[in-house]
Order: structure tokens, then sequence, then C-alpha cells
């Protein structure tokens, strides 16, 4: 099959060899887990359970949120001992709301969905049961699987990709499931074509594991219901970004900031695939993912089945700790994880690796003044002007440097990588972004303030006035009432007898008198 050139990349040292080889292995339960309720990209989950509530294994614990948002599950049976904040894993260290919860070794599951035929099932039943399991794409975006299924109903789809390119230094999980579980993942294929209505799949893996590639070209050959293909693509660094597979796969260029399925393309990642077959075969929901622990200063490197919730902590001590205090610790891959803030922060679900960095993986250089080379433009996969943007940020030009390409940034790290003067470009574009995300944040609570004053004031005009008509409307009533009570007493004075009119008060005499 032929493969499509893309722009730019690089060639960093893999690592890989380091966990490659080493077989899942299930992960023991800590004694208490945090799970935090965004760990998907869109809206934080809606707790239904409360502090003191006994769980069970695949329990809902919290539902989704509107229409972008993933269902959270109970990882192992026990108790709720909190809902409150709790340090999430990413680079800010910031608190989330999170549930905690206390096994009590009993690993006892609930009573699941029943398994579905998924060929004998309509799509939009599919699609349900997958987004009742919290499936979310395990590749780092953590994109809510089902609503990716559903784009089916907004665009005409032609193809399935499923991305095992796994470009990520030292991580080697997806690998590892390949190798291991490749039956599943070929079923999956199947299932998530016939939930989105195309009849071909390309399975992407980079040409450095072979092991996997075999694996699943012998389950593909096994099954006729659907072309699928496996193909080897270049070990190259960021092959594994959805945009990119698709353009090396199939020659089609994704628009910025649109998606694959506007050029008819569906991206799923391996594990992803995996979790849905699980989801739909037997009513699983996604309650723990394989994470890679690699790195020179870890005792023991491997992949592990890791529940979510299970804090970084347990699992560095499962490994048999530090050899030597890391220079980095990360939560991710070398290129683009981030930096663990606290070791307590748990596993979620798009955790893929935790590093353990010594001194010779990352050597840390003086930083230079820019010297112009365009090495950093060359490296760019997304064909931008890395040094010129950093440039702008620099000098404080935010909104120029969205001009040239700010937002198409994808933070692979290729241009840091290539700087000959040790900038950290990446870091740059990271912190305009954020700057800008916070600068947005601030018109709109400053737009939604002044919203909120304007209706305040409106309504409170709206009460004065309708206090006003009724306090005028409550005068008039009583000048009514009084006419008609003057005029009731006139006509019965009118009307009175001699011995009524004697017997009726002096002021109705006087006035029946004039």
């Amino acid at each position: 099959m032929r493969l499509f050139k893309i722009k730019g990349g690089i060639h960093p040292d893999g690592r890989k060899e380091l966990a490659e080889n080493e077989k899942i292995e299930q992960m023991p339960l800590p004694t208490l887990m945090r799970i935090p309720l965004k760990q998907h990209t869109g809206a934080p989950a809606n707790p239904i359970v409360a502090k003191g509530d006994m769980v069970k294994k695949g329990q809902v614990m919290a539902l989704s949120r509107g229409a972008v948002s993933a269902t959270i599950h109970a990882p192992t049976s026990g108790r709720i001992i909190a809902i409150g904040r709790f340090v999430a894993p990413h680079a800010s260290g910031l608190p989330e709301p999170t549930i905690t919860l206390r096994p009590d070794g009993e690993d006892e599951w609930d009573t699941l969905p029943p398994p579905l035929d998924p060929f004998e099932t309509d799509p939009d039943t599919l699609a349900n049961r997958i987004a009742e399991a919290g499936v979310v794409g395990l590749g780092g975006a953590a994109f809510p699987a089902a609503v990716k299924l559903n784009l089916r109903n907004r665009t005409e789809l032609h193809t399935l990709i499923i991305n095992a390119a796994e470009c990520e230094p030292y991580i080697t999980c997806d690998d590892r499931l390949m190798r291991e579980r490749a039956e599943e993942i070929i079923d999956g294929v199947a299932i998530i074509c016939h939930t989105i209505g195309v009849k071909k799949a390309l399975i992407g893996v980079e040409k450095n594991k072979p092991e996997a590639i075999k694996a699943l070209k012998k389950q593909v050959a096994k099954q006729d219901r659907y072309d699928i293909k496996v193909i080897e693509v270049p070990t190259r660094y960021p092959t594994g970004f959805a945009k990119h597979l698709v353009q090396i796969l199939t020659g089609l260029e994704v628009p910025a900031r649109a998606l694959t399925a506007e050029v008819g393309v569906i991206v799923h990642n391996v594990a992803t695939t995996f979790a849905i077959q699980q989801a739909v075969r037997f009513g699983r929901p996604l309650i723990s993912r394989i994470v890679t622990v690699s790195g020179e200063m870890i005792t023991r490197k491997g992949n592990f089945e890791v529940p979510i919730g299970t804090p970084i902590s347990h699992i560095i001590e499962h490994c048999g700790g530090f050899i030597d205090e890391p220079e980095k610790l990360l939560l991710g891959g070398s290129m683009m994880g981030d930096p663990v803030s606290s070791t307590r922060a748990p596993i979620i679900k798009g955790s893929n690796g935790i590093l353990a960095l010594g001194r010779k993986e990352t050597s840390q250089k003086p930083i230079m003044p820019c010297i112009r080379c365009t090495s950093c433009v060359a490296a760019c996969p997304c064909g931008l002007m890395p040094y010129e943007m950093a440039a702008r940020i620099k000098a404080d030009e935010l909104e120029s440097a969205v001009d040239i390409g700010l937002r198409d940034c994808i933070a692979c790290g290729s241009c840091s990588f290539v700087c000959p003067a040790n900038i950290p470009l990446v870091q740059y574009f990271n912190y305009a972004k954020g700057s800008l995300t916070a600068k947005q944040r601030a018109a709109h609570k400053q737009e939604e303030t002044k919203r909120l004053v304007q209706f305040h004031d409106e309504r409170m005009e709206k009460i004065k006035k309708e206090k006003q008509a009724a306090m005028a409307r409550m005068k008039a009533e009583r000048a009514a009432k009084k006419r008609l009570k003057e005029h009731e007493e006139a006509a019965k004075a009118k009307t009175a007898t001699p011995e009524e009119a004697s017997s009726a008060p002096k002021s109705e005499k006087v006035r029946a008198e004039a």
C-alpha cells in the first residue's frame, strides 16, 4: 500500500527496549483510590454517590453531563469516604472534584449490562452502550468515544483508522496490548466499522513493533467481514498524531482546527478499540488501563494494568521505588509528558506512562540566543514558524503569534528537540495558549458580569414598575369601593321609611337630609 509523506518530524531515541518485552502485569489495589470527576475532554461528570456509600466494581459513581462528557465507574468495590477536591494528575497540580474510595479487598463486581451481539445490534444502541461504559480516547486526548462514533450522523464516512503508531519514546503499553490481546482488538475494529457504517479499516503501526504487527495480521486473516489492513508506517515522531496519520495512510489533509470526520475518516486509538470491544461484548466499563513504567531511575520497568484512581506513589512503590532521585518524573512520554507535581495524584483514563528519568536522559544545556537557523521550521509537522512565534510571544504580542499559527501548534516538542540554542520553544507556546485562554475566560467573565448586571437592572426596573402598577390598581380599587359604598348608602337613604330613617346613624340622617 502506498504511504504519503508528511512535513517535518524527528527521530528521538525511542528507548522502548527498557519495557517492550515486559508482559502486562496486574497492579494490586492500593489502600485508597482517588477518582477525578473530569478524566476526559468536556464537562466533569456529575456524582450520584454520597460519602459513606458502599459501591461495587463497575458501579456508576458519576454520570456524564452535557453533550461532551463521560461516565465514571468504581474501579473496585469499597466505601466512599469523601467527595471533594484533590490534587489532579497534570502539571499545575491544582485540585479538582474527586471521589475518594477505600477498597474493601473483595473486588466484587456490580451487575453488568448484558452482552450484545454487535453485528445484530443497531449503531445507536452500540454507541449508547459505549457511552454508558465511560469509554474515552486512550491515546491522550481522552475525547468521549461515543461522541466521535456519532459523527456518522453528521458526515459521510468512508474509512476507519486505528492509531497504533505509539510514537512517544519509552511508552510501550499499546505495543504490549497488541501482542497479547490482538484478537479482541480486531474484533473491536469490526465493531467500530459496523457502528460508523464503513467497510474499510486501516491499522497504522510503526515499524519498530514487529511482534505487534505479526499478531494483528494473524487475527486479521481470520476474519472476512470487513476490509481490514495492518499498515507499517515509518518510525518517526509525531506519526501518532491523528491528522498526520490520516495523511500518511490516505493522503488526505485535514484542515486546521477541523475534525478528521470532515474528510470522511474516523480515528480511534488501539487501546480505545480494545475498551470498546470489552464494553460491547461483556458490558465492562472503562475502569483500568495499561500503563508503562520506565526510565533509568525506576528499579523495575514494565507494563501494568492499573485500576483508574491508583496513586502514582503506589505504582512507584510496587516497581521497587527509585534507584536514585530522578532528574525528571513525568506522567506520559518524554516528549509530551507532564511533570508530576505530586505522587499522590492518581492515574486517570488518559494516563499511559510514568517515567523516572536520570541526568543522562534529560541532559540540560544552557539556553542561548536564537540564531535563525530555521531547524525548528524544518522539524515542525504542522508547517509553522516556531522561532517567529516565540519571538512574538517574548514581546508579549500573543495575538500576533495567533495570526501566524499558534492555535495550530500541537505542542509535540519537535521544535524544542532540534533547537541548537536549546530554547524551550514549546514552553513558550504552552504559556501563550494558557495566557490567551485566561484572557478569554476573563473577557467572558466580564461580559457575563455585564449581562447579569444588565439583567438585574432590567429585572429591578420591571419589579418597580409592577409595584407601581399594583399600587395604582389598589388605589383605584379602594376609590371605586368607596364610591360604590357611598352610592349604595345614598340609594338606601332615598328609599328608607321614616322609621328606618329615624333609626339610621346620625351621619346617615345628615347625608339623607342633605
